[in-house]
């Protein structure tokens, strides 16, 4: 994503649009809604009316802070989605773009999941500044981001669901995620030349959104074309961690991750009551899952100063949380090639939870390719497998 914003007025002018033969130029002209949108925090507000549909553009402004790529042409965009109940919602994220003249049929696509940063609206990687703990989360995949804009992609990023924009994040709900992953291909082609071909990729909670994505994009999205699947230590049998936890008696971050997972959850069903599960101890810290990022939430003096076997009260009823995090493994059925990356030395991912999923994969008929990186860790696994997966994506859809 190393593109500069010069131009971007021209490449969603209209008439401009419609020589190159944009998807979705017609519709919109037609709406109503400004394509322009509001500055600071505004735009994540999105108008009572939203375009009907899901994977429409509501509005659109210069990217600014960390998720812009130099050199790639940068919009901050509001788009529309559909929740996993049914109902329209809006999402930002960011479309990045190479210089130069597009190939014919415009530039291809690579839609990348971002990997976890919290629940509460700061933690949305377009809202976040330079200066915030955060933003590591989010900038260390700026390289490989960059070598894929050079490659000849455009790379479109979702901030998911409820992250940044109005509404609870569904952390790790796979279908809220995937449809994110997916209608943003769709936004970002009303603003640019984007083909309708494209590619998923993602790590971590992005992993795990990704074949998610994968799963779902030929019905939810029948007018593209997904050509390969990217999944870097993927999240996956959340319900089987969750079994865990009462041998993790060390403090850890992996109690904050317990602890979005929790919220993502009770996001999901009315059963799930967090006070009826959680200890006083954790209780007390819950609340700063709607105000911090997973920084703030890992550190000694919040859940990371908790060890993960005093999360829960004895005796509490799991059934509802189990219940709901039992859909979540992303063992889906695609028809087009998935590349598992994982870590050896991952701690946060444990490896032997992708081999039972790669495993999974395969039995269900997904053509799966799967390799593990010795010594390599939880955040440094999509680094040290750039080469094997830029070469996945140039066979799978070919840049240029």
């Amino acid at each position: 994503m190393r593109q500069t914003a010069g131009g971007w007025k021209c490449a969603i002018a209209v008439g401009l649009c419609a020589a190159l033969g944009i998807a979705g130029t017609a519709q919109a002209a037609k709406r109503t809604y400004p394509t322009k949108g509001p500055g600071g925090s505004k735009f994540y507000k999105p108008p009572k009316e939203l375009p009907q549909g899901h994977g429409a553009l509501i509005w659109q402004r210069k990217a600014t802070g960390i998720t812009p790529v130099a050199g790639a042409k940068n919009r901050l965009v509001l788009y529309t989605s559909k929740t996993p109940q049914g109902k329209a919602t809006a999402v930002s994220g960011i479309v990045s773009y190479p210089k130069g003249t597009p190939p014919q049929g415009g530039w291809p696509v690579v839609s990348f999941a971002h990997g976890t940063t919290g629940t509460a609206d700061p933690c949305a990687p377009t809202r976040s500044p330079a200066s915030s703990p955060q933003a590591p989360y989010t900038t260390y995949i700026d390289p490989e981001l960059e070598d894929w804009i050079g490659a000849g992609y455009a790379v479109v990023r979702t901030d998911y669901q409820g992250l940044g924009t109005p509404g609870p994040h569904p952390y790790l709900i796979g279908t809220a995620e995937g449809r994110s992953v997916v209608d943003i291909v769709s936004a970002g082609r009303e603003l640019y030349p984007l083909s309708k071909k494209y590619l998923i990729s993602g790590h971590s909670q992005g992993g795990q959104s990704a074949l998610f994505a994968a799963g779902l994009a030929s019905s939810y999205a029948p007018k593209l074309r997904l050509k390969g699947t990217v999944a870097y230590a993927p999240a996956s049998h959340i319900r089987e961690q969750a079994n865990l936890l009462p041998g993790l008696t060390s403090p850890s971050g992996l109690s904050a991750l317990a602890a979005l997972i929790l919220n993502g959850a009770a996001s999901q069903s009315t059963a799930i009551v967090p006070e009826q599960i959680l200890t006083d101890q954790a209780l007390a810290l819950y609340p700063q899952t709607d105000q911090t990022c997973l920084a703030q939430l890992s550190a000694p003096d919040s859940f990371g100063g908790t060890p993960p076997s005093d999360l829960v009260e004895p005796g509490a009823d799991l059934n509802p949380l189990y219940e709901v995090l039992a859909g979540e493994n992303p063992a889906v059925v695609t028809n087009k090639p998935i590349l598992v990356l994982q870590g050896l030395a991952d701690t946060t991912v444990f490896p032997f939870f992708t081999d039972q999923l790669t495993t999974e994969l395969t039995d269900l008929g997904d053509q799966v390719t799967y390799t593990t990186y010795p010594g390599v860790d939880h955040g440094s696994i999509p680094a040290a497998s750039e080469t094997q997966a830029l070469a996945f994506m140039e066979q799978r859809l070919p840049p240029g």
